[in-house]
């Protein structure tokens, strides 16, 4: 894209770079026919950083998706200066950065069991980042987290987040808060 190529020589002219120096795409998503449940239907915006696959903003406006995608860019900007990590340059390819796995698979066996028998699937990518709410479309947890306590007898109902790194951790340890 020609576009990404111009931000690109632009960005040797210093070395911060806010989210205006970065190449952005807004579009409107065409919603999947096929689907009836609202969960799996994206708002009808999406904006985007040419040449990144993870930063993407979505919303009801053009306006919110590009809002959204601010957010996930300050976000993203923290944590990478927090990690030491410099920014990427503007109208660079980013390739996906895998979140570590670390803390889920400290048990393998029970991961595997628990993405067999919680969460109903042959095989799933887990990450240290990835919860409950990453594997269904339902409004809340309850039916995982009663799935759980029957399984495991362990009580998992307190976090909210549906940390699967938290709550295979709680499942190894055998502890019920």
């Amino acid at each position: 894209m020609l576009t990404a190529k111009w931000k690109l020589c632009l960005s040797f002219a210093k070395n911060d770079w806010g989210l205006a120096d970065y190449p952005i795409v807004i579009r409107k998503q065409v919603p999947d026919p096929g689907s009836a449940d609202a969960h799996q239907s994206p708002p009808p915006y999406s904006a985007r950083i040419v040449n990144w696959w993870v930063m993407t903003g979505l919303g009801n406006t053009p306006e919110e998706a590009a809002q959204d995608l601010a957010a996930g860019f300050a976000r993203m900007r923290e944590c990478r200066k927090q990690e030491g990590k410099p920014m990427p340059r503007p109208g660079a390819k980013v390739p996906i950065e895998f979140a570590p796995s670390n803390q889920v698979y400290a048990n393998p066996e029970l991961t595997d069991d628990f993405v067999r028998r919680v969460l109903g699937l042959d095989w799933a990518f887990v990450s240290d980042q990835s919860s409950l709410w990453d594997f269904h479309t339902g409004e809340t947890n309850e039916v995982l987290i009663a799935r759980i306590k029957d399984l495991y007898g362990v009580d998992v109902s307190d976090i909210e987040s549906g940390d699967l790194a938290a709550i295979l951790g709680r499942i190894a340890a055998g502890r019920d808060h």
